[in-house]
């Protein structure tokens, strides 16, 4: 019976690697704050007064920098759901468990990745 349990990190490790995640969550949600509001606030700095042809390249960068921020807070919103997925990894008791070798995942890998379901080995067979 006792060969069914599964090695699992303690839940002090687990309260340790949830307060990490949760900051994190906190620092991407401003970072994704910031990517909408500059994409959203459409770059005017009032420079519809310059010569035209400063204006047409202006806004072949603004629109250039638009994409890059939506790209950008496509990216961190998914971020952001790959760390609540590992928060209710921990609610679960599955957190920092390979899904692929079914082994714990380095602590090191978890504090550089919060986010990762998979351990350096599994990783590696992917290639």
């Amino acid at each position: 019976m006792a060969e069914d349990l599964k090695v699992r990190y303690s839940d002090k490790d687990l309260a340790e690697f949830r307060e990490l995640i949760e900051d994190k969550i906190e620092k991407a949600k401003s970072h994704l704050e910031l990517l909408k509001s500059s994409y959203m606030n459409d770059g005017n700095n009032g420079t519809d007064d310059t010569s035209p042809t400063f204006k047409a390249f202006e806004e072949g960068s603004e629109t250039m920098s638009k994409e890059a921020n939506t790209q950008l807070a496509i990216r961190q919103e998914k971020f952001i759901r790959d760390l609540k997925n590992a928060i209710l990894r921990i609610e679960n008791k599955t957190y920092g468990i390979c899904r692929v070798t079914g082994k714990l995942i380095a602590k090191e890998r978890l504090k550089l990745v919060p986010h990762a379901t998979l351990s350096i080995e599994a990783k590696n067979m992917q290639k």
